[in-house]
C-alpha cells in the first residue's frame, strides 16, 4: 500500500499538529507522511513546529480562496486533510473535492456543543454553564454542516467541581492529542480494508 499523504490545516499553536506529526514520525501511524501544513496566519506558532519537523508550510492570506487551497492540496498529492484546530469553515468546493477524506478535531462530545461559534473557550464555557458532568473530544468527518459529520472517535473527560473554562480546556486538549492520531490510524486502516 502506498504511503497516505496527509495535509494539515491549523489556525494557531498547532499542538494537535505536533501530536499527529510525532505519531507519524515514531511509526505509531504506519504508512503515512505529513506533506503540508496550511494556515491562515503568519503568526501561527504551528509554522515554527512545521519548520522544526521539516514539513513544508504555506500561509494563505485569503482562506476563503478555495482554488488556492485546492491547488496546494493537489500539489502535495493529499490523500487525507486533517483540520487540527482550524477555526474557519471550509468552502463546499473543498469538501466536495475531498468527500470522506477530511477530518476535524472538536473539543466537546458532539453532537453536543458543536456548530458556529463553538470553538476555543466558548465551548468549555458552554459546557460548564450547562452543568455538564463530562466533556471530551471528538474526531469526525467534515461534511457541509458545521461539526455535523460522521463521528470517528470520541473520548470523555470529567468536568471537575470548580473547573474554569481554561482548566477544562487544558484537560480536553490532552485528550485531543491522544485521539487525533488514533482517529487518523483508524481512517487509514479502513481505507486499507477497502483496497
Amino acid at each position: 500500500m502506498k504511503k497516505i499523504k496527509i495535509s494539515v490545516m491549523v489556525s494557531g499553536g498547532g499542538t494537535n499538529f505536533q501530536a499527529l506529526a510525532e505519531s507519524v514520525k515514531n511509526g505509531s501511524i504506519e504508512n503515512a507522511e505529513i506533506v503540508r501544513l496550511i494556515t491562515g496566519s503568519e503568526k501561527a506558532f504551528a509554522l515554527q513546529r512545521a519548520k522544526a519537523l521539516h514539513i513544508p508550510s504555506k500561509v494563505i492570506k485569503d482562506t476563503k480562496d478555495a482554488a488556492e487551497i485546492l491547488d496546494l492540496l493537489k500539489e502535495a498529492e493529499t490523500d487525507l486533510l486533517v483540520l487540527a484546530g482550524y477555526l474557519k469553515i471550509l468552502d463546499p468546493e473543498i469538501i466536495n473535492a475531498y468527500k470522506k477524506r477530511i477530518i476535524n478535531i472538536h473539543p466537546a462530545l458532539l453532537p453536543k456543543f458543536g456548530g458556529r461559534d463553538m470553538y476555543g473557550l466558548n465551548v468549555h464555557k458552554s459546557v460548564i454553564n450547562a452543568g455538564e458532568k463530562e466533556s471530551g473530544a471528538t474526531v469526525h468527518y467534515v461534511d457541509e454542516g458545521v461539526d455535523t459529520g460522521e463521528i470517528i472517535l470520541q473520548k470523555k473527560v470529567p468536568v471537575m467541581p470548580g473547573d474554569t473554562p481554561e482548566k477544562l480546556a487544558a484537560r480536553v486538549l490532552e485528550t485531543e492529542h491522544e485521539i487525533l492520531p488514533l482517529a487518523v490510524k483508524k481512517v487509514i486502516a479502513e481505507w486499507k480494508e477497502k483496497d
